[in-house]
């Protein structure tokens, strides 16, 4: 069974911008990373505890064939997705995307 996937305007911003970059680089390659993406996100939906508590909560699951990680946390019984983020661009800028805990 897999949890519902819910993105941050944030993150569906990040993969539009990547989808495009990719696309002026080889038709079809934008494509490619969508299907990539997709398919990070449903491992991550389906065993959302599989994967790198990399902050507080956060998770990141890595893209398969691009530079990219998914970052999620598991809310109210869905996936959250924080941002699709390179890897080597302005790291942990999604952070305060985070939702807080309270402790």
């Amino acid at each position: 069974m897999s949890l519902p996937i819910t993105f941050r305007p944030e993150a569906r911003a990040e993969l539009v911008e990547a989808w495009a970059w990719y696309e002026e680089q080889r038709p079809g390659l934008g494509d490619d990373l969508a299907a990539c993406v997709e398919a990070a996100i449903g491992k991550a939906a389906r065993q959302p505890d599989a994967y790198v508590e990399v902050h507080e909560g956060v998770r990141r699951v890595i893209v398969r064939r691009f530079p990219y990680g998914v970052f999620y946390v598991v809310e109210a019984g869905e996936l959250l997705v924080l941002a699709v983020a390179h890897g080597r661009r302005r790291p942990h800028y999604w952070r305060e995307r985070a939702p807080t805990r309270s402790r």
